[in-house]
């Protein structure tokens, strides 16, 4: 056994062989030559060279620039890789062969890794709603009549879904405050984040054929932070009476690793007690595994928490979001990504975004380099979240950060 092996981590680290997300990445040497990577500790494993060190019959499967066509292969290829990669890092017969394919982090660069087929995002926290309903409706509901009968979503762009680390330029657009005569053009004075949770599906399902709560596990391959980011003035003016647009289009941020759904499987955990009757489609009472997950996320900007929101009280589940967005017939197809939409707690430093941690300007946070309602020029936002683990550990998911830089 070799001495101050990458693979000997320190006790606890939360990327160790219980977690293994999926990445891509590219070296110095050969920075056009995209790989599929699996990281541990603090380096990534090249996936492709290791399988076929040790002629695994998925070695073509994992020999490729993107994570499509694993995600494609199906729950059964994603248990046997899974199985084999926690057998590469963790037995020790391995080493000789592993060791070498073995690249530090700080040494490669990290890729989007995968292709986005469409993007669809919900809108699932019952915490969120209720303050955006009071911010907009103070007079009214705060929550609109279908909130608590369906997981309402829009449709998103999935050609301006980034990986972590590419910088958000400030969109400009159309916006008009309420007591303007009319609309003026510019860039968005009210820049916002919104930390979510994002659901990647591998295999695809047949047009007009519906895909039920149970059948969750056979179509999504994992889990990845994501950060929304979103122009609330540009979405403020055009949201009647349609739904967002170029409030949301310009750039939705996700982390640069994929998490398994095996590696949460220590993370399950009950969605609230829903206080309406669901329609059949989404009542999930009776599934085998609980549908919610329970993700401790962390919001930072410029280096400063402002946020710890959990995922634990998301009123509508992954399973019932796919569910829905299928239930009319439309199909999955590999490499979509749905969002959860913002996530929220019940607490004032639980909220997952600054309309509502300012309640939309009116209470400025204050941190170190100034008071903030929205972003500024030079802000910098991570997003990053654990959930526990088997035997007390816990399972990192991988950050998503972005500054924004002045409009163009």
């Amino acid at each position: 056994m070799s001495e101050h092996s990458p693979l000997d981590l320190a006790e606890g680290d939360p990327f160790g062989p219980h977690n293994l997300p999926y990445g891509v990445f590219s070296t110095a040497d050969e920075p056009d030559r995209r790989r599929l990577g699996v990281r541990i500790g603090g380096h990534v494993l090249d996936a492709g060279a290791a399988a076929h060190a040790l002629g695994s019959p998925y070695a073509a499967l994992l020999a490729q620039p993107s994570l499509n066509p694993l995600l494609a292969a199906g729950r059964t290829a994603w248990r046997d890789v899974r199985r084999a990669l926690t057998a590469w890092v963790t037995v020790p017969a391995h080493r000789a062969d592993i060791e070498p394919l073995l690249h530090p982090l700080d040494g490669v660069t990290l890729h989007l890794p995968y292709e986005v087929a469409d993007y669809v995002d919900f809108y699932a926290s019952e915490h969120h709603a209720t303050n955006v309903g009071r911010i907009f409706r103070p007079d009214g509901d705060a929550l609109t009549p279908n909130w608590k009968h369906l997981p309402i979503g829009y449709h998103g762009r999935a050609g301006t879904v980034v990986v972590s680390g590419t910088d958000v330029v400030r969109p400009s657009g159309q916006r008009k405050a309420p007591t303007d005569a009319a609309p003026v053009f510019g860039p968005s004075v009210k820049l916002d984040i919104e930390a979510e949770v994002g659901f990647l599906v591998g295999t695809p399902s047949e047009l007009g054929k519906p895909v039920p709560l149970a059948d969750f596990g056979e179509h999504v391959f994992g889990l990845t932070l994501l950060n929304d980011w979103s122009a609330r003035d540009v979405q403020a003016w055009e949201y009647v009476p349609l739904g967002p647009f170029l409030g949301k289009s310009f750039q939705t941020s996700v982390s640069a690793w994929v998490t398994p759904l095996e590696a949460l499987d220590a993370a399950r955990t009950a969605p609230p007690t829903r206080d309406f009757p669901l329609l059949p489609y989404l009542d999930d009472a009776e599934e085998e595994q609980p549908g919610g997950f329970d993700l401790r996320i962390t919001v930072e900007i410029n280096g400063e928490v402002v946020a710890e929101p959990p995922f634990s009280s998301m009123y509508w589940t992954a399973a019932q979001q796919l569910a829905h967005m299928t239930v009319n017939g439309a199909s999955l197809r590999t490499g979509d990504l749905y969002g959860s939409g913002t996530v929220s707690g019940p607490e004032v430093n639980q909220r997952g975004s600054l309309l509502e941690l300012t309640w939309n300007g009116r209470d400025a946070l204050e941190l170190a380099g100034g008071k903030r309602t929205f972003l500024e020029d030079g802000d910098e936002v991570v997003l990053t979240a654990w959930a526990p683990g088997p035997d007390g550990t816990r399972v990192a998911l991988g950050e998503v950060r972005g500054r924004i830089v002045p409009s163009v």
